[in-house]
């Protein structure tokens, strides 16, 4: 996922994120209608609905869970957050420091699931799409957050990542072996350019009209290296758009992967199943034949599928009374653990509301104030001490936007940006007043983004609303089910409640959420000072300069009152005595990082 982190799941999900009915629908090709010895369903909180998570629309966990499980790539974590080479699907090795210099080479066993060998094109797709170094304009995005139709010769792919876009030079390709060549050293290039994405040859046929999937690849290779405007508008708008969707497509090429299992059922908001791939040649391949996954967004409704053997795992943004209930049960093991999503508060700077600076004719330092005011109301040791220390008696207040609590760096990061001393536990109603009164702002009026049907962001919503409105803010509920899809639309709010959710431990993880006009700044932050220290750490080897840089940025952002974090979430999961070897890690994508091993008793 180069620089990226992921939403994290709904009620929560993105990691954020939300009620449904306990009677959500199973599918006939699970429990009720396979053999039982052969089919395992498992809860999830937010519905599937894109096969690109490379895409900025595409990057939620949601969607990444299933793609887990449908995709092979270079590399995994495993229990010990340990990168573990799959060369099953393919070998990688750094050949030279001077200049960065890394070699693939794909295995033969590496196949999509319709038989069609992994190739270099489907590698240069994936770079190529995500180093934003062909795109000639910026497209807009529409309502739901994801870009509009490229026309005529214009190019758009909608992602970036600084790792990609260090590889200027076109990647030399040689047979099955691809050579990447940066343009400057990239700390962590281990975890850069490992997962293929979607088909090159899907793409191709698509966008280009060819079948024959060994033409269609290399038509795609070769729109990149020619930089074929023509050809390449044509392959961003399939790159784009046409692998988003909620329930089945009709055209089943949509749906291929390069893992032990294929999607081959998808229903909106009801549920994905995923059957074992016949042509997976790969190492993981599962004893279990279907893994279907429900959603199922009320936490409430997922202990209750497991109580009655509807499903046989969740992991629901639990309250008090959730983990309780699921201690009660019967035949179930509750793994209690944190996990790898945090908590925090965003406000847009990009859309004229009350915290962008066009609100007050320009006027930085105003609305730097009244963001400034907004965060000192946030109770975070409120909403630590009523929702999450009932589940986690040792939960205590993150003050870090990048490094995860206990982490070697996290103290002496904590003790450079200056989080803990300038908002400590929340809030303080005296300085937001005071501070919205240097400003000569009264009654500023929030629109209040959050995932309306999950329980415990609406209990956090409602005591930071209570809290606010004590300072003088006004505060207008625009809670939504569909709240990940709206975070790239500030239009429809000025502050935002959910979750990043880590996929790897690198020192660039954040650098997608900070750097002006990145994937995951929705906000329209901007600060050459962090985009300075962000070109730093991403070539930095010197782990302590690492953390000095890592400090230093966090103060800038800080300074800027760009966010707030709160609180790492707290991740109990429960599990059927049925399901065996389901276990969950740190990063994403936590319960599901080894379902080749899961085993039904």
């Amino acid at each position: 996922m180069g620089t990226k982190k992921w939403l994290a799941g709904a009620a929560v999900v993105v990691s954020g994120a939300l009620a449904l009915s306990a009677c959500t629908p199973t599918p006939a090709a699970t429990q009720s209608g396979a053999p039982q010895a052969s089919v395992a369903t498992v809860a999830w909180n937010q519905a599937f609905y894109s096969a690109n998570s490379a895409t900025t629309f595409g990057n939620a966990t949601a969607n990444n869970n299933i793609l887990y499980m449908a995709n092979d790539s270079f590399n995994y974590y495993d229990k010990d957050l340990k990168l573990v080479q799959n060369t099953s699907f393919g070998a990688y090795e750094k050949t030279s420091d001077d200049p960065l210099t890394v070699k693939q080479t794909i295995a033969d066993t590496a196949m999509w699931s319709d038989g069609v060998p992994v190739s270099p094109a489907d590698l240069i797709l994936s770079y190529a799409a995500q180093s934003g170094l062909w795109n000639t304009y910026t497209a807009e995005s529409d309502d739901e957050g994801n870009v509009d139709e490229n026309k005529g010769s214009k190019v758009f792919f909608n992602s970036s990542s600084i790792g990609y876009a260090l590889i200027k030079k076109f990647p030399t390709v040689e047979g099955n072996t691809v050579t990447y060549e940066y343009s400057k050293p990239y700390v962590d290039w281990e975890v850069n350019l490992m997962n293929p994405g979607v088909p090159a040859h899907v793409v191709g046929k698509r966008a280009l009209g060819i079948d024959d999937p060994t033409e269609a690849a290399n038509a795609v290779l070769k729109a990149f290296q020619d930089k074929d405007n023509a050809s390449l508008t044509k392959i961003s708008n399939v790159w784009n758009l046409d692998f988003n969707f909620k329930n089945m497509p009709a055209d089943k090429e949509l749906v291929l992967g390069t893992g032990p299992y294929t999607i081959t059922d998808l229903k909106e908001e009801q549920y994905v199943t995923l059957t074992k791939n016949p042509n997976y040649k790969g190492e993981h391949v599962p004893s279990i034949d279907t893994i279907t996954v429900r959603i199922i967004p009320d936490p409430q409704a997922s202990v209750q599928a497991l109580q009655n053997g509807e499903v046989l795992a969740t992991q629901p943004q639990a309250t008090a009374d959730i983990l309780q209930q699921m201690q009660a049960l019967q035949g179930v093991t509750v793994l209690n653990g944190v996990g790898a999503t945090f908590e925090h508060v965003d406000m847009a700077q990009n859309n004229k509301g009350p915290f962008d600076p066009a609100s007050y004719g320009g006027d930085a330092d105003k609305a730097l104030k009244v963001r400034q005011a907004f965060l000192h109301t946030v109770p975070r040791q409120q909403i630590i001490d009523n929702i999450i220390k009932p589940l986690n008696p040792d939960a205590a207040i993150r003050n870090s936007l990048t490094v995860v609590p206990g982490a070697p760096d996290y103290d002496a990061v904590v003790a450079a940006n200056g989080m803990e001393s300038t908002y400590g536990a929340g809030p303080d109603i005296d300085t937001a007043k005071k501070l919205l009164s240097e400003a000569g702002v009264s009654s500023p009026k929030v629109r209040f983004l959050y995932a309306s049907n999950n329980t415990r962001r609406q209990q956090e919503f409602q005591l930071i609303k209570e809290s606010a409105e004590k300072a003088g803010f006004v505060i207008e509920d625009v809670g939504n089910e569909n709240w990940g899809a709206m975070l790239s639309d500030t239009s429809k709010y000025d502050a935002s409640l959910f979750g990043w959710q880590s996929t790897n431990t690198g020192v660039t993880n954040s650098d997608a959420n900070f750097r002006t006009k990145a994937t995951n700044n929705f906000y329209g932050y901007s600060s050459k000072t962090v985009d300075g220290i962000l070109d730093q750490l991403a070539v930095e080897l010197d782990t302590a300069k690492q953390t000095q840089l890592v400090g230093d940025l966090e103060k800038q952002l800080v300074d800027d009152a760009f966010s707030l974090s709160i609180f790492q979430f707290p991740e109990p999961t429960a599990v059927s005595n049925r399901l065996q070897n389901l276990s969950s890690i740190q990063l994403a994508p936590t319960m599901f990082w080894n379902f080749w091993e899961w085993k039904l008793s």
